[in-house]
């Protein structure tokens, strides 16, 4: 939940709490699922290196084998993250494919953990999309940013405006201004109803970063985007 907020020193703090009562507890798949959180936060917060470094345990023997397949895909895409932001090209497209088989090994006659609940096939197209980005492959990153779109389910509503955010970033970085604009309104809608999480406020405060090199442009899109972003934030903070 801290993470979600954007309380990072916290969330850190309760992260490594868990993942010594996993060990305590001899549960290599718990171990595994919270060092691929740390790894996840790691990567978004920009240390490379480090998150790499906890993607890597948490895939690490027991932790991934005695996981069950809708698990082992969660750690592998976070690994091909890990693996994307490092620059190992090669690796992190092996981690790919090889969470797609993990996920499509999953059935109902498997029993998951609870922890679990959120992981399906719009969010391993989010994660793939993000490594996608991070490898600079811009046109197949966008295709699996809407293919995460089209699938999740209305119950993620907040995590549904962090993959809009993310989309409207890499169409932007691509130079479709007006488009990322569209995608964007869409973000604004979303927190506008009445969802909020720190993760998704960074989406909007991004937006405006990216969006300041086209403001004098008299693009008719990045004034009443920029304009809505900018209310928002003023009335949330």
């Amino acid at each position: 939940m801290a993470f979600d907020n954007g309380e990072h020193a916290v969330a850190q703090k309760y992260f490594v709490l868990a993942v010594k009562l996993a060990a305590r507890a001899d549960d290599a798949p718990l171990s595994g699922h919270i060092l691929r959180a740390m790894a996840h936060q790691a990567i978004d917060l920009g240390f490379a290196r480090e998150g790499l470094q906890l993607a890597e345990a948490s895939v690490h023997g027991e932790r991934y084998a005695a996981a069950t397949p809708r698990e082992r895909a969660l750690l592998g895409v976070i690994h091909a993250r890990g693996l994307a932001a490092n620059g190992k090209k090669q690796s992190a497209a092996k981690a790919l494919l090889r969470a797609e088989d993990d996920l499509a090994a999953a059935s109902e006659g498997i029993r998951e953990p609870n922890r679990t609940f959120f992981f399906g096939e719009a969010a391993l197209a989010h994660e793939t999309a993000c490594t996608l980005r991070d490898l600079g492959d811009r046109p197949r990153a966008i295709r699996e940013f809407r293919h995460s779109v089209r699938t999740r389910g209305a119950a993620f509503r907040r995590t549904h405006a962090v993959t809009l955010g993310y989309l409207g970033a890499t169409q932007i970085a691509g130079g479709s201004v007006e488009e990322a604009c569209a995608t964007w309104g869409s973000v604004l809608d979303a927190m506008e109803d009445g969802i909020y999480s720190g993760r998704a406020r960074q989406a909007v405060v991004d937006m405006r970063h990216l969006l300041s090199p086209y403001r004098r442009r008299g693009i008719p899109a990045v004034t009443a985007l920029d304009a809505r972003a900018t209310a928002y934030l003023t009335q949330v903070d």
